[in-house]
């Protein structure tokens, strides 16, 4: 069992982009989108992921976690029965002091939205912010990619 330890800030400039090593295009959709167990399958790259998440504790910055790879074609397969509201977006990943910050910029119906996230090794632990992280977001439902399949960003009041 794998517990993943995370926080979540909304994005204020786009300068986090000449700081990326790496990106990549990410497609996502819900097999099941319960906050108790949500199931998503992605295909980031040329690469096929299902992952289960549970149900995120009091603070929402821990729940369980479990993934398996899968093939392309599998991957490809499952998207095509998710849910409506395919997730569209580009991760960029950054090195920022000793962490990697995971940058989603999101296109179609969430296009406008840029999230950024970093792993913690616990709930505590400190970590260096950059000038072009915002608002913290941790634990709140409407940015989890489940509930912007659901109520895509462009929809929001």
């Amino acid at each position: 069992m794998m517990i993943e330890i995370e926080r979540k800030f909304l994005v204020v400039s786009d300068a986090f982009k000449n700081e990326a090593f790496k990106s990549t295009r990410i497609t996502q959709g819900f097999l099941s989108t319960d906050p108790e167990r949500t199931v998503r399958v992605r295909v980031k790259g040329d690469q096929g992921v299902l992952t289960i998440k549970g149900k995120s504790n009091e603070s929402g910055t821990s729940r369980f976690e479990w993934e398996k790879e899968l093939d392309l074609e599998d991957a490809n397969a499952l998207l095509k029965i998710c849910k409506k509201g395919i997730i569209d977006k580009v991760r960029y990943e950054v090195k920022y002091g000793k962490h990697i910050y995971e940058v989603d910029e999101f296109f179609a119906a969430n296009k406008g939205l840029i999230v950024a996230e970093i792993e913690l090794s616990s709930e505590n632990e400190t970590f260096e912010k950059p000038i072009w992280l915002g608002k913290e977001v941790t634990g709140e439902v409407m940015y989890y990619n489940s509930q912007l399949s659901v109520l895509p960003f462009k929809e929001w009041e």
